[in-house]
């Protein structure tokens, strides 16, 4: 390879490079997006997550009023773990909690929480 080579050679490597993280980052988006839907299924459903009986969340129609609204997650729980915590068992840091530890309990699988967190997380 000639000098001349070179640069373009290191223009194309990096072209490359980005096309692979951007198509990583639409991969991850994806399946973000389908976590979400099916975390929405779970917080909507009344043999599921039901979180509509007590939470508003946008979207959801009849909400009850007895926790707090869902709304600005990102903000409240910026650190998305924190927020499956309180949804595996919410007594942890409140023992007065009327909500049920949805883990603890076995109420939904790891893998509905988890998709229950993507979707609570993004409102």
């Amino acid at each position: 390879m000639n000098r001349v080579d070179r640069p373009l050679f290191g223009v194309i490597a990096a072209l490359v490079g980005s096309l692979v993280a951007f198509g990583g980052l639409v991969t991850e988006t994806h399946a973000s997006n389908g976590a979400e839907e099916a975390g929405k299924q779970v917080a909507f459903t009344r043999s599921k997550g039901n979180c509509l009986a007590c939470h508003m969340i946008p979207g959801g129609e009849s909400p009850g009023t007895i926790g707090p609204p869902l709304v600005a997650m990102k903000a409240r729980y910026p650190d998305k773990a924190k927020l499956r915590a309180q949804i595996w068992d919410p007594t942890i840091a409140n023992p007065e909690t009327s909500m049920p530890p949805f883990g603890r309990h076995e109420i939904l699988s790891e893998e509905e929480i988890d998709q229950l967190v993507e979707f609570i997380w993004a409102q």
